[in-house]
Formats: C-alpha cells, sequence, structure tokens
C-alpha cells in the first residue's frame, strides 16, 4: 500500500481509505457480515482509514461491531461526521458525539468532520453556539484528535470556510470531470498551501467513471489500455492520485474483490506518474462524458426516500444512460426504477415538487425540475396518460 504523509501531524495514511456508505445490504440495514469482510480485506491490504457518518443510516454501529469484531480498531484511523443541521444548542453537540462513540464502541474518533458544509454560514451558526471551545474540550479529553469538514458549496466559498477556523484536514469531491466543481482544482491546491490534509470523495463520481461512461468514453479507455491502467476505474482513481496534493481518496467499495482491485491500483499511482499522453487521454474522455452528460447526480441516496416513492437516483441514471448509450437502454432502466410492472408504478410524474429531496441534495441539483425532464425525456405526452391507465386498469 502506497502511503502519504498528513502534514498537520506527521500522520501515515493509506492512499486509499474505505468510504462505508456504500456497504450492501438495504437503506438503513448494512450487511453485517458483508462489510466484516470488506473491512477486514481492506486492513489486510493495508487501508488504514475508515470513513462513516452519522446520518449514514445503520453505518457507524456497523463499522463499530466489524472492528469490534476483528480486534484491530488499533490499527485504523476512524472518521465519522457531525451532522450540523441537527444541532439546535450546546447540549447537542456531546448528545450526538456520545452516541457516536457508543455506535463505534471506541473512546475516540481519530478525524471528526463537519458534514456537508455548503456555506460559510453553517459554520458561523455552529461557532454562535460555542462550538469552537467544545472542540477543544474534546481534544484535551482525547474524544477527538483531528478536525475537519466535508465541503458540497461553491468554488467561492471554500476558501472562506477554509480560512474561518485552524481546520487539520478537508474533505472535497473530486474527479477528473470535476475540476471546476464544488472546491475543484483550485480548492485542492488552495487547502494544501494552507497545510492541510485533503481528503478526496467521489473520485470515481458514485461509480459513473468507473462502469458507467459514455460508450464513446469507455472506448477510448479501452484503446489506452496499458499494464496498470486496464480498467475505466484504474484510470478515474490514478487521475485523483496523480495529484501530490491530495493526501488521500475514498472509495466506497463494496465487494472484497473491489478492495484487491483498488489496493493494486494504489499500490502504483504515485504522484506525478501520469505521463501527458495519458492526461490527453483523459481530457478526450471528460469531452465525451460532458457530452453525454445531463444530471450530475453520484447517487448518494441522501434525497431518499421519497415522499411519492420515486426512485430519484435511479430516474436519473436512466436519463443520462439514455444520453450516453442510447434512448432504448436508458428506457429499460426508468420503467425499472419505476416499477412499472406493478400495480403502484412510481412514475417521475407523480412528484408534487414539495422540494424535499433538493434541500437534502449535497450536489444542488433542482430534483424537481430536472425529474420534470426524465418525464418529458420517458413519459412524454400520451406515454404518461398510457401508463397512468394502465396502473389504474391493474
Amino acid at each position: 500500500m502506497q502511503y502519504r504523509v498528513n502534514p498537520k501531524n506527521g500522520e501515515r495514511i493509506s492512499a486509499l481509505g474505505l468510504g462505508c456508505m456504500r456497504f450492501p445490504g438495504a437503506l438503513g440495514r448494512p450487511d453485517q457480515r458483508q462489510a466484516r469482510d470488506i473491512i477486514s480485506r481492506a486492513v489486510e491490504r493495508g487501508i488504514n482509514y475508515l470513513d462513516t457518518a452519522y446520518l449514514y443510516p445503520g453505518n457507524e454501529a456497523c463499522v463499530g461491531a466489524a472492528l469490534e469484531e476483528l480486534g484491530v480498531r488499533d490499527r485504523v484511523l476512524v472518521a465519522t461526521k457531525l451532522p450540523h443541521g441537527s444541532v439546535r444548542g450546546a447540549p447537542d453537540l456531546d448528545r450526538i458525539l456520545d452516541e457516536q462513540l457508543r455506535r463505534l464502541r471506541t473512546d475516540h474518533v481519530d478525524y471528526y468532520l463537519i458534514h456537508n458544509v455548503t456555506s460559510p454560514g453553517q459554520w458561523d451558526r455552529l461557532r454562535e453556539l460555542g462550538i469552537e471551545g467544545w472542540v477543544a474540550r474534546q481534544r484535551d479529553a482525547g474524544r477527538i484528535r483531528q478536525v475537519g469538514f466535508s465541503y458540497h458549496g461553491s468554488a467561492g466559498d471554500f476558501p472562506v470556510v477554509l480560512d474561518a477556523y485552524d481546520w487539520d484536514f478537508c474533505q472535497i469531491q473530486y474527479n477528473y470531470v470535476g475540476e471546476s466543481y464544488q472546491a475543484g482544482t483550485a480548492g485542492l491546491r488552495a487547502a494544501a498551501a494552507r497545510g492541510l490534509a485533503v481528503f478526496v470523495m467521489e473520485p470515481l463520481l458514485g461509480g459513473r467513471l468507473a462502469d458507467r461512461l459514455p460508450d464513446r468514453a469507455r472506448r477510448i479507455l479501452d484503446d489506452a489500455s496499458e499494464p496498470g491502467l486496464e480498467t475505466p476505474a484504474a484510470w478515474g482513481l490514478s487521475w485523483v492520485w496523480d495529484h501530490p496534493e491530495v493526501t488521500m481518496l475514498l472509495s466506497g467499495m463494496a465487494a472484497p474483490e473491489q478492495v484487491d482491485e483498488n489496493a493494486a491500483i494504489a499500490e502504483r499511482a504515485l504522484p506525478g506518474s501520469l505521463t501527458p499522453a495519458q492526461h490527453e487521454v483523459v481530457a478526450r474522455v471528460v469531452a465525451e462524458f460532458e457530452r453525454a452528460n445531463r444530471v450530475r447526480c453520484t447517487g448518494c441516496n441522501y434525497c431518499m426516500p421519497c415522499p411519492q416513492g420515486i426512485n430519484i437516483p435511479g430516474s436519473f441514471s436512466a436519463y443520462n444512460a439514455s444520453y450516453a448509450h442510447g434512448w432504448f437502454s436508458g428506457a429499460w432502466q426508468y420503467y425499472a426504477a419505476s416499477a412499472v410492472r406493478t400495480s403502484e408504478p412510481k412514475l417521475v410524474s407523480n412528484c408534487v415538487r414539495c422540494g424535499a429531496c433538493a434541500r437534502k441534495c449535497p450536489q444542488h441539483i433542482d430534483i424537481p425540475a430536472r425529474l420534470a425532464d426524465v418525464g418529458r425525456r420517458f413519459q412524454p405526452g400520451p406515454v404518461g396518460w398510457a401508463l397512468k391507465a394502465w396502473s389504474r386498469l391493474r
């Protein structure tokens, strides 16, 4: 395993971290056995950073149980996150951390993040509630070691958040189609210049840069394949690791075999290892991806469940697929995601524009408006009426 150094404390962190949000299982009920096997394989391969969050249903408890069963808590760095929107007063800070430590079956969190920061005002509100003094007390008590934030706001606000507190690290979304999105390349460099460790999430855009690339983009990578860069995932991860400012990237690996694959890539993907010709290949892929990319959904499921039962991530995935792989391929996915063969199909036309989904989306997608786009793509005029009539007859 390749290790990179946290510039704040000199800690050696595996270049590949395990993002635990996408463990197999039902929403809110991660499969404990499979999660344990994934964590076990990750530790075997030298991964020493695990990322979870209070708001990932059932996830902290799953991670804690696995670490205890495997007896490897002292071999890994555990990161979890404070849901700042749930903090109404200073007592909530203690209540939430106490619960997290119980779930994780540990007495400390190694890396503690303010979750899903989208604006400087969110940190200002926490500061008014006394979070700076609270963090200092938790550090002194040994319950929190490093403090950072995960970011989903604008490029312009990112430096403001960086300078709002003496952070130890930050976590940003970054991939080869997102150099100008959210913090982007400019934010990566700004954080590194301030001496922060920079952790990367969504290096493969929720898997879209691995197994859901447009056909023409996939052919570009297939034609340029070479040892170490045999798969789209290898290209995407290697591109991120090519940046020396990146301390670690998180991958939501859902099986031990995925851990093996990504760990093998991590061993070779050193900073500056991609050649100019390989960067040109990636640039061509970006051009094809942008041509087909219509909705920047990563499938994180923060928007779910929809009060109307609409499979929002599934609908967006189908919509993008219809441009990347052809209308019929996308339509098949959409009708499957909408359960159209049942007596109660959950079509995007069921949307009542309540806005509950958009308020929770870390990508700031206007979900009701984009669902309307999906409807126009897959349920034009008489098609939508026919589907509704058919479902009533069933």
